[in-house]
């Protein structure tokens, strides 16, 4: 089975769109590695731009399973495992550059990997994907019965962790670290939802997952300026009021979240699939 077929070896345009838009990034920085134009510094370029999109396509493959839900799309569900195998691919991606430009000095990686605390919570988020990427295959799912939901739960270790890496690294600037953690909570706010028995196709659901995330985001951008910068934090909670320069996370995070609950509201009138029952979510959907 190639990643543009499924499992009858037909022809699938998801799969195939899914399929390309993981390889475009990877293609996008090589063309401009090649053309000289990642910088003074290609190579920290790279590891950046790989690691940005290890943690978007990990992402992406959390969001499946609320989209299915929330869009009744059940189909949806063959391209997660692609979207995990992506982001291990760029996450490795990253690792490597990072090894390549040590040249590829062991004892000083290892070093560095225990010394700098967030390369080693680095390190773990991308052991941890591949060990995902590595018991991802229907051989795998297999051989390891009932441990394989067991062992990819622990995705919500990687996610975590991989945000606050991004955090870290990222160093004063942490717009795009607050927003992937505002969608990581938001995410994870429809899990929770649903492990609670609540229906997140309804849109009252959906409309408070939205602005409590939207608020979470806020506080989790607060926190990092009051604790880890010399940056006011009230300067940049009260940034979240004032339009004429940026947007803030919060406010794109609220407007995802808004959009999905527009998603659920609309689509039984145009038609659309109804979702599973409401309860607590099957692990092999989790």
């Amino acid at each position: 089975m190639t990643p543009w077929t499924d499992r009858s070896g037909t022809f699938s345009p998801l799969k195939a769109t899914v399929f390309a838009g993981i390889c475009m990034p990877a293609i996008w920085i090589a063309w401009r590695a090649v053309s000289g134009d990642l910088g003074p510094r290609p190579i920290d370029e790279a590891i950046l731009r790989t690691g940005d999109w290890a943690i978007r396509f990990i992402w992406l493959s959390l969001a499946v399973t609320p989209l299915r839900f929330i869009a009744g799309w059940p189909k949806l569900i063959v391209v997660r495992r692609m979207l995990g195998v992506g982001a291990m691919c760029y996450a490795l991606t990253h690792f490597t550059l990072y090894a390549l430009d040590q040249r590829f000095d062991l004892a000083r990686i290892a070093s560095e990997i225990v010394l700098r605390f967030y390369l080693t919570i680095g390190f773990v988020a991308v052991v941890g994907l591949v060990a995902l990427g590595a018991t991802s295959t229907d051989a795998a799912i297999r051989r390891l019965g009932g441990n394989w939901n067991r062992l990819h739960k622990i995705v919500y270790l990687i996610a975590p962790l991989a945000a606050f890496h991004f955090f870290i690294q990222s160093k004063a600037d942490v717009f795009e670290p607050t927003l992937m953690a505002g969608f990581l909570l938001l995410l994870m706010l429809y899990r929770v939802a649903r492990w609670r028995g609540f229906a997140i196709t309804s849109f009252p659901v959906l409309l408070t997952i939205a602005v409590v995330a939207a608020l979470g985001t806020a506080a989790i951008e607060y926190a990092w300026y009051a604790l880890a910068t010399g940056v006011p934090p009230g300067r940049v909670l009260a940034a979240n009021l004032q339009f004429s320069y940026s947007i803030r996370p919060a406010w794109w995070v609220l407007a995802t979240g808004l959009a999905l609950a527009l998603v659920a509201l609309v689509r039984p009138r145009i038609g659309g699939r109804q979702a599973a029952p409401r309860g607590r979510v099957s692990r092999a959907t989790a």
